[in-house]
């Protein structure tokens, strides 16, 4: 018996990998994320119990998975995006752990991705930057020594920032002193589903943009000069001229 950790991706059915779709139409449990994980991505399942973890607690749902180690069932886990990113499965793992259940990590396409793919951007440029941080805003929960926004912005690489589009305001305060008044920044709100938007600014005045979309959560927001520039260098990797194992 195994738990299967799988992440579903950003929302749209087709997105999920092959091995986590054939996993959801064979193991006999399901443990979704009720409140992310589209009702389509469970489609064709089998599943003699099927629970919307979104109304469970930790114990609650490694009880689940115990009942299911005790009858020899294998458990289907599906969470959002990537389970790897703010998917909470460390607990759950830790967990499994301290019950002798073996468990999988199936990955998924990131929150990440699938908005770099919507703006039609890529999120690694030469000259520009060469590194992506994901992280998340900080409100209830703090963050670890270090990893406040403004530290993080000093670097002006591209960020991705979860979890923050109810506090834009407070973050565009925080980025604009390391990243400059017209630097690039978009906010995309449920990326992949029927009625994914998005709006696409500078730090000026993405706050009225957002506002007149009316997006409150389930949003990402990406910054970052490789937004919409054109001014960058070719890359080496297929510069003419340039060899390598595959081009002597």
């Amino acid at each position: 018996m195994t738990v299967y950790f799988i992440g579903a991706g950003p929302g749209d059915p087709d997105l999920i990998t092959v091995k986590g779709q054939r996993l959801i139409h064979r193991c006999p449990v399901i443990i979704y994320a009720g409140s992310l994980v589209p009702a389509a991505v469970l489609e064709g399942h089998r599943a003699e119990v099927l629970l919307n973890s979104a109304e469970l607690h930790l114990q609650q749902i490694l009880d689940a998975m115990a009942l299911a180690h005790a009858k020899g069932q294998d458990v289907a886990r599906v969470h959002s995006g990537d389970p790897s990113l703010y998917g909470a499965i460390g607990e759950q793992i830790r967990g499994l752990r301290a019950l002798g259940i073996d468990y999988e990590i199936v990955p998924g396409v990131t929150a990440t991705a699938a908005c770099a793919a919507l703006l039609g951007a890529e999120l690694t440029l030469p000259d520009i930057s060469q590194t992506v941080i994901l992280t998340r805003y900080a409100d209830k929960s703090p963050m670890p020594a270090g990893e406040a926004l403004a530290d993080l912005a000093r670097h002006g690489t591209t960020m991705a920032i979860h979890l923050g589009v109810q506090h834009l305001e407070r973050i565009v305060a925080e980025l604009t002193p390391h990243y400059g008044t017209d630097c690039p920044i978009a906010v995309v709100h449920r990326a992949t589903w029927p009625d994914q938007d998005w709006a696409l600014g500078t730090l000026a005045d993405i706050e009225e943009k957002v506002a007149a979309k009316g997006f409150r959560r389930t949003a990402l927001i990406l910054v970052g000069r490789v937004l919409g520039s054109d001014l960058f260098g070719e890359s080496a990797l297929y510069r003419a001229g340039h060899a390598h194992l595959y081009r002597p």
